[in-house]
């Protein structure tokens, strides 16, 4: 009897135990469970987003998992997998490289999970269900928009400008939108004489910055400098980034720009803590504001939906091709933010705190 006794005690233990693991009761006790997958946590905006998820989705019940590939693509799959053999329903990816994760999106598939791309288009499967992003297109025409206002172009000034190019990651589809939407804008400008690209680097190809990464795009800067502008000044650079356009400022500043001679015209995305800081000390003219509080709350309503088997929310379906078909997808709006506008957009909006900025 005391062995029986001591077995049921153990028993009793175990199961307590593997509730505790579970986050403090059984599945019962969640309405679903979401595996979340970041690119990097070196770029704070993807952690307030992992964090905006969680937040959001433990609010209403979910229980959640948050994992960071460190820019690895190896690492992201192998966390992937990991919440697939732990019992997601869901998965809310924003991919490392797009294009590497058919494998493991396979093996979702058969175990009945709803894929979400995060930002960053899932490219070459068809098992994607739902993409949630931004306008990229039309941020690259932002960032294009805000070159011309900062050149005086759209008040009648003719130039001739020179004009640098950067695009960001080759291995982020995103990249390509942001790049294509920039160009309609100046590509004509290009043709006319207007702007001038000294360098003659155009196109992704040559442009892309690896990784997003700011050394790479400092260093290039400072390549361009040597070659192409002992003798000119360059008047504008479209940076696709804050994080790149940090990198390029710092190129910039160690040509003598900002001080011996006034600073380009640089553009920016994504309203960065470093990058409004930027726009506040005058050198950054300008980034594009994705409050990915939104986009997070997007993502949520889909989810929601799918849980209650309601219509769900897309307002998109004809845009965002992965090469195996087209991706619905639920895109956000995006605000232009230099210094006439920052306080308001930025602080006003929650976006970020005052306290987080040094300004006169």
């Amino acid at each position: 009897m005391k062995k029986v006794l001591a077995l049921i005690l153990a028993l009793v233990l175990v199961l307590g135990l593997a509730a505790c693991g579970a986050g403090g009761g059984g599945d019962d006790d969640y309405v679903g469970f979401v595996g979340i997958a970041m690119p990097t946590q070196s770029s704070p905006r993807w952690v307030g987003d992992g964090n905006s998820l969680v937040e959001q989705l433990e609010a209403l019940g979910y229980r959640t998992i948050l994992q960071f590939g460190e820019d690895v693509v190896a690492d992201q799959i192998a966390q992937i997998e990991g919440m697939i053999a732990q019992g997601v329903d869901y998965l809310v990816i924003g991919a490392i490289d797009g294009s590497a994760l058919s494998g493991v999106l396979a093996q979702a598939d058969a175990e009945d999970i709803t894929v979400i791309a995060y930002d960053r288009l899932i490219m070459d499967t068809p098992h994607v269900s739902y993409y949630t992003t931004f306008d990229n297109f039309a941020v690259g025409v932002m960032q294009a928009n805000s070159l011309l206002l900062g050149l005086g172009i759209n008040d009648g000034a003719t130039g001739p400008f020179n004009i640098e190019l950067f695009g960001g990651s080759p291995d982020d589809n995103n990249a390509f939108f942001f790049y294509d939407g920039a160009m309609t804008v100046l590509q004509p400008l290009i043709d006319d004489g207007t702007l001038v690209v000294r360098s003659g680097q155009i196109g992704m190809d040559v442009v892309g910055t690896l990784g997003w990464a700011a050394e790479r795009a400092q260093s290039r800067m400072e390549d361009l400098l040597t070659a192409h502008y002992a003798d000119a000044r360059v008047d504008a650079v479209l940076s696709p980034y804050d994080g790149l356009s940090i990198g390029i400022i710092s190129a910039l500043r160690g040509a003598g720009y900002g001080s011996a001679q006034p600073w380009p015209i640089v553009s920016g995305q994504d309203a960065t803590i470093a990058g409004v800081q930027s726009i506040i000390n005058g050198e950054q003219f300008a980034t594009v504001l994705k409050d990915t509080r939104d986009l997070a709350a997007a993502t949520v309503r889909i989810i929601e939906a799918i849980r209650n088997g309601n219509p769900v929310p897309v307002n998109n379906t004809d845009t965002y091709d992965n090469n195996v078909f087209i991706v619905p997808s639920y895109l956000l709006y995006i605000v232009h933010v230099d210094q006439s506008n920052w306080y308001e957009e930025v602080v006003g909006s929650g976006f970020h705190s005052a306290d987080e900025f040094t300004f006169d």
